[in-house]
């Protein structure tokens, strides 16, 4: 680490010492002393020991995202360097006549010294003026803010620094301060995440709901809160009453179309076939008997605990007919959605139901042993890793309560990996209430199982 900082010192001085631009016969000194005086709180310690201490003793001091912020800082310095370096040379190389004849309007000097001098001096000077360093504690020890100086946009940093309380007592929540939490794959999609934080204060939210998508399936989860007012359609109407919303296609005007391929329902209805638009068709699911023997129907489900089953989470894809299903028989189910192509979130709210827009990424935000019934199909099949899985029953088995049942509705996957889903799903020992498995092709199998959480204490 010291021979890494004496290099990085090196560099630093040797870019920051002066640049002497010879332009047309004049020479201009850059002095950089506010720079200097920054770094004199640690970055051009003498005593090499205070150095090593410095940068590789601290706890909870994150050393790589302030190395990598100075290092930005420095190349950007380097590459002005480089620039007017390559600018002298070309002047030396010129013949005396050549540059007596050349003549730079003062419009183009000042260009040239607003865009090429004083602009990257400028970044390179907030770059540094956003670098903080780690406090002392009063025990000692030194602690610097969570990621803190991995951001450079002023909106991400002012949301991930703590929030201590006004009154300096601790909150109703037992704490000192309040930490705003991102996921932390944000650090890997900084331009992207960035972007999303680029708004005016106060003023309307761009239409980007596809790009905070995005962050979120690629693990950048949970979102940071935005301080805009999100959009809505222009057309807003008020939704369907509940007895018609349930079995209805909501009116296309209160969707926002413009980040889907498909800009109407009719289009997703022609293009979308099996994601549960086509209301016709999911009013048969789940209460009457199909050709599959894998399929169960909710009244079977529901007459094994009667009158137990109050709430549930349904995990899948589609647009809500599973809970809409269940609320005829005044079970409350909560739907996770994610708008994949398609405004399946939008679709199971206007048919007045509750969406959870949650990715599999992330842990539940259910207490424990609170639902009596989860059910998923469509989200879980045979594309996912087993240890990604692993975690996400486990997590499912947190939140269901004793008595409770797990519905795996029509799981499928490849012939050669069923035995190790089966011992996936049969680990945490519940009761068999159903269990079948039918073929879906060639290659493939359905499995579908209705189990029942034991009693833990």
């Amino acid at each position: 680490m010291g021979n890494n900082l004496n290099f990085r010192k090196c560099r630093f001085v040797k870019i920051m010492s002066s640049f002497q631009l010879v332009l047309g016969g004049l020479v201009i000194f850059v002095s950089l002393s506010t720079l200097f005086s920054f770094y004199s709180v640690g970055f051009f310690m003498h005593d090499e020991d205070i150095c090593r201490h410095f940068y590789g003793a601290y706890n909870g001091f994150d050393i790589r995202s302030l190395s990598a912020r100075v290092d930005e800082v420095l190349d950007k310095m380097e590459t002005l360097q480089d620039k007017l370096e390559l600018m002298v040379k070309h002047m030396d190389k010129g013949k005396v006549d050549e540059l007596s004849s050349s003549y730079i309007s003062r419009f183009e000097y000042k260009r040239l010294l607003e865009e090429d001098v004083i602009k990257p001096l400028s970044s390179a000077q907030s770059s540094l003026r956003q670098i903080r360093l780690p406090r002392v504690e009063t025990s000692g020890s030194v602690r610097e803010d969570p990621l803190i100086n991995t951001f450079v946009m002023e909106e991400m940093r002012k949301y991930i620094t703590p929030k201590v309380n006004r009154n300096g007592d601790v909150n109703v929540y037992g704490t000192l301060m309040i930490y705003n939490t991102i996921g932390h794959a944000c650090v890997l999609m900084k331009k992207e995440l960035e972007e999303y934080m680029d708004y005016e204060i106060g003023s309307y939210c761009k239409d980007d709901w596809n790009l905070a998508q995005k962050l979120m399936l690629n693990g950048c989860d949970p979102l940071p809160r935005r301080r805009c007012l999100a959009r809505a359609s222009k057309l807003y109407l008020k939704p369907y009453p509940i007895d018609k919303s349930l079995w209805t296609i909501p009116d296309g005007r209160n969707i926002r179309w413009s980040n889907y391929k498909c800009r109407n329902f009719e289009c997703l209805l022609r293009k979308n076939t099996k994601k549960g638009f086509e209301m016709e068709k999911e009013k048969v699911k789940w209460v009457t008997n199909s050709s599959v023997p894998v399929d169960f129907l909710i009244k079977d489900v529901l007459g094994i605990k009667a009158g137990e089953i109050r709430i549930g989470l349904d995990c899948g894809v589609g647009t809500g007919s599973f809970a809409a299903r269940m609320r005829e028989h005044n079970v409350t189910i909560i739907s996770t959605a994610m708008n994949l192509e398609a405004p399946f979130s939008e679709t199971i709210a206007l048919r007045g139901l509750v969406p959870l827009y949650a990715t599999l990424n992330q842990r539940l935000p259910l207490f424990d042993n609170t639902m009596d019934l989860i059910h998923t199909i469509g989200l879980i099949d045979g594309w996912i890793d087993l240890q990604l899985l692993d975690f996400i029953l486990f997590d499912w088995d947190r939140v269901l309560r004793p008595g409770g049942l797990l519905w795996i509705d029509r799981f499928f996957c490849n012939r050669r990996d069923i035995d190790d889903f089966m011992y996936m799903f049969l680990q945490f020992r519940y009761k068999k209430h159903k269990w079948a498995i039918s073929p879906k092709s060639k290659d493939e199998v359905y499995l579908s199982a209705l189990l029942e959480k034991p009693k833990r204490s």
